[in-house]
């Protein structure tokens, strides 16, 4: 008699564990999904984001380039009445800002937002050519007043 209870006790109790471990992976299961539901919108707001940043980056270069263009048109009005040989040294050198100028436009252009650590590198690269190409402008500017 005490070999069924116990055959029957060691049985119910493998039937209950099972039974546990089921739901337990289905439980799992779930939580896994919402996990990833979770994560595939952390990654799609982080994403919008990022888009978000360029955009308001681009807005910005484009501000300063535009300074930039205006600061060398200025520049070639106040040269205008200077002497030939000096004018045309300093003609030459507007020409070779506005082509500074006009390749860093184009490097904005040419820029596909494909991911964020790409993103700060270029970032960091255009801000480092935009501060030169001012700080040249700015000193040019400065000789001739």
């Amino acid at each position: 008699m005490k070999k069924p209870i116990l055959t029957l006790a060691i049985v119910a109790t493998l039937i209950a564990s099972i039974g546990t471990s089921c739901s337990t992976a289905s439980e799992k299961l779930d939580n896994a999904q919402e996990k990833a539901l979770e994560s595939e919108e952390d990654l799609e707001e982080a994403n919008k984001e990022y888009l978000a940043d360029v955009e308001k980056y681009r807005i910005e270069a484009a501000d300063k380039i535009a300074t930039n263009k205006k600061s060398l048109a200025d520049f070639k009005k106040r040269i205008a009445n200077l002497k030939s040989e000096a004018k045309e040294d300093y003609s030459q050198k507007i020409v070779e800002l506005n082509q500074k100028n006009t390749d860093i436009i184009k490097k904005m252009d040419d820029y596909k937002a494909d991911n964020k650590e790409n993103w700060n590198t270029f970032k960091k690269d255009f801000n480092k050519s935009l501060e030169v190409l001012a700080l040249e402008i700015v000193t040019i500017s400065k000789i001739i007043k």
